[in-house]
């Protein structure tokens, strides 16, 4: 059985993801990615789409997925 990608939301931070993954542009073409990276979600980047830690100290967002209970 293949193993899922993971996307994790970090606090104040990027999107880690972990796993075998493609990332392409609008153009299909290839960006060089390694079994774990992370993509910017602030817009600071100089490195885009990947982040280079430039949110540190002006980017807030903290999300959570809804909690679902077992019934």
């Amino acid at each position: 059985m293949e193993k899922k990608v993971q996307i994790k939301v970090m606090d104040n931070g990027s999107l880690k993801v972990t796993g075998d993954v493609e990332l392409v542009d609008m153009d299909g073409n290839q960006f060089p990615v390694k079994p774990v990276f992370s993509l910017c979600r602030c817009g600071r980047s100089q490195k885009m789409p990947f982040c280079d830690a430039s949110h540190k100290g002006v980017f807030d967002s903290c999300v959570r997925a809804e909690k679902v209970l077992d019934e």
